[in-house]
């Protein structure tokens, strides 16, 4: 993100704003962050309503998530030649107007498919903004508060998803499902006009290379192929023909991109990200972290509800401690992460929720007959603090070795990769139950099956620790000299 000295260009708003400018710059960005999570998180509550109003089952229902997955999934890849060609304030308003737009459209819509088409066009939007954010820390904060800056960012998406399914569940009962469309329209409003306020001008540029169509070509091939495979997991089967196939397109899409990569000299994402050992541990480490993640808020209530016999309620309140530690922690954690190196920070987060993933393999193996919500709400708790201790530091970890050019495609991966290992954390943890359920018998089987599934995160978590101390290792010659 680079700024011009226009009557509009950076000097000129430091001046007007003083100090508190970088700040005011990052909650216009939170606005707009935390305006994407909402139209990622709410649209959930939304579904049975949905299905009733078109007829609808959960095979043709679950496009509606699938496509925003894959919109946002594949959106966040040109971010960073869109910023050198059109400006960070360009892209940045471009991407909330969208939602507005997705937002407006969902309200409107006349039919299912039309629904879906909306909620790509969200997906869209917030694809492009989650690797902007990490950037605009990156570049408008001194080293010193960067880590501050990634924590109170950090909070409010945080908060997001947990206000979602409170508010959404409000507008379906009064209002009907095109009211959750609405929610987003006040903070894409509140952002776009802090944007235009706050974000300096750049005329558009000439990229240093033409945008890579072939190499976007190839990744998407990958990404959709992977995400429609581990999507129909629950209805073909890990090992069914149409898994197979999906997986060697996947894989062949990757080795092609690789290919490609090598023979033109400004791809999409450039190999040479991986020649810091630092960005290149930080991806593997991300991708793990989604799995945790996103595996863990799909897997938990499942297992409270389905196991433990508790209603949806209960099991909300049981998750409840840990989403309120989450929030509180990130802040902090953000404030620690410039006091300490952050693969240390990252290394931490990363054992503190391998251990509550064991402490939850310990409980299932129990589960029958015991009352042992309190003790499986204090490791929730022991989890959500690790992954506060990690969502600072993971990024500034990973970026911050990586030459300048090279920053923005770091920030897109590494979103990318978390957003992959989120969905495979979902699809095969469920798959996993399900197989050893039926192989075990029930009801004990199902309880064994959410105990191995929990140490096998565990499991993960542990070994991505290796991935987060070889993140302090110092940086290579290469990339060195390419700062």
């Amino acid at each position: 993100m680079s700024f011009s000295s226009s009557p509009r260009g950076l000097e000129a708003l430091q001046a007007r704003h003083g100090g508190r400018y970088p700040w005011l710059v990052l909650a216009a960005m939170a606005c707009g962050m935390v305006t994407a999570v909402l139209s990622a998180t709410i649209f959930n509550v939304a579904i049975p309503a949905l299905m009733a109003d078109f007829h609808l089952g959960q095979d043709r229902v679950q496009w509606a998530v699938t496509g925003y997955m894959a919109a946002m999934t594949v959106a966040m890849l040109p971010t960073a030649w869109l910023i050198e060609r059109y400006s960070f304030r360009r892209v940045f308003l471009g991407a909330v107007l969208l939602i507005g737009i997705g937002s407006l459209g969902g309200t409107m819509a006349w039919n299912f498919p039309s629904v879906v088409a909306m909620r790509i066009v969200q997906g869209l939007a917030a694809g492009l903004l989650q690797p902007m954010s990490t950037l605009l820390v990156l570049r408008l904060f001194p080293l010193e508060r960067q880590g501050r800056a990634m924590g109170i960012l950090g909070f409010g998406i945080i908060l997001a998803p947990a206000v979602a399914p409170i508010a959404g569940g409000f507008l379906v009962d009064h209002f009907g499902w095109r009211a959750i469309f609405l929610i987003t329209v006040p903070g894409s409003l509140a952002a776009l006009a802090a944007g235009h306020l706050l974000l300096p001008h750049k005329p558009p540029a000439r990229a240093e290379h033409p945008f890579d169509w072939t190499g976007l070509s190839l990744l998407t091939l990958a990404i959709l192929s992977l995400l429609q495979t581990v999507g129909s997991l629950h209805a073909h089967g890990l090992l069914s023909p149409q898994s197979g196939i999906g997986a060697l397109v996947a894989t062949a899409g990757i080795a092609l991109f690789l290919r490609h990569a090598r023979r033109v000299p400004g791809p999409i994402l450039a190999l040479g990200l991986f020649s810091e050992r630092a960005f290149a541990m930080g991806t593997l480490v991300s991708f793990i972290f989604g799995v945790g993640l996103y595996g863990s808020t799909y897997l938990v209530p499942v297992f409270l509800q389905s196991i433990l016999g508790y209603n949806a309620a209960t099991a909300g309140l049981a998750l409840l401690p840990g989403g309120i530690a989450l929030a509180l922690m990130t802040p902090g954690a953000g404030y620690l992460a410039d006091r300490i190196r952050p693969h240390r920070q990252t290394a931490l987060g990363l054992l503190l929720f391998a251990i509550s993933f064991v402490l939850l393999a310990l409980l299932a193996g129990i589960s029958l007959g015991l009352p042992l919500l309190p003790t499986l709400m204090g490791t929730v708790v022991i989890g959500r603090i690790g992954l506060a201790l990690i969502l600072p530091a993971l990024n500034l970890g990973a970026l911050r070795p990586l030459a300048q050019r090279l920053v923005g495609q770091g920030s897109a991966l590494l979103n990318c990769t978390r957003q992959l290992g989120g969905t495979l954390g979902i699809s095969l943890g469920a798959v996993y139950v399900e197989w050893r359920s039926n192989h075990l018998g029930q009801p004990a089987g199902s309880a064994q099956a959410f105990a191995e599934v929990f140490a096998l995160v565990a499991l993960a978590f542990f070994l991505a620790l290796g991935g987060a101390l070889a993140m302090g290792k110092p940086a290579t010659a290469a990339t060195a000299a390419g700062r």
